[in-house]
């Protein structure tokens, strides 16, 4: 970087998914069938994420979640979908992590950038790995659907060396 090598590649890969929303223009109590729907997609988009990354899930350091909801939902059905039961399978492909996985959710019209945070998968606090990871997909979501997404990192960011306080 600036002509000095980094000691560590470092890599971002998102993997997204466009859903159908079943509770776009509407106010319905019972959110289960999102929360049921996060496992199988969450481990559909850490399975994609590992495929892009070409590495072992030793390799990640990091990772984030972000949802985008159309114009029809609420921020409440990204939370469905991205919170209870999301983050069990992004952990088991990498082999664990202590760390919450951060998050980012929004209603937005189509073509939305999305940033989403970035953080150490067994440690919060370890600053090397404090990121975000953007992406826009122009035509989604549309205001009846949702677009969920994982990211998974590797080696920080590029050129790090701010440490934690003592």
């Amino acid at each position: 970087m600036f002509g000095r090598p980094l000691p560590t590649a470092s890599v971002r890969a998102v993997a997204a998914a466009v859903v159908a929303n079943p509770f776009a223009g509407r106010h319905v109590e019972d959110l289960s069938p999102l929360i049921a729907a996060a496992p199988e997609l969450s481990a559909e988009l850490a399975r994609r994420c590992l495929a892009v990354l070409g590495a072992g899930p030793e390799a990640i350091t990091a990772y984030g979640k972000g949802a985008i909801v159309g114009l029809d939902g609420e921020a409440e059905h990204a939370a469905a979908l991205i919170h209870p039961t999301f983050g069990a399978p992004v952990r088991a492909a990498i082999g664990g992590g202590a760390a919450i996985i951060p998050s980012t959710k929004v209603v937005a019209a189509a073509g939305f950038r999305l940033t989403m945070p970035v953080t150490n998968r067994h440690d919060i606090w370890v600053f090397d790995d404090m990121d975000a990871a953007s992406f826009a997909i122009d035509d989604a979501p549309r205001p009846d659907e949702i677009v969920v997404a994982l990211v998974y990192a590797t080696g920080g960011r590029p050129g790090h060396r701010i440490t934690k306080p003592t």
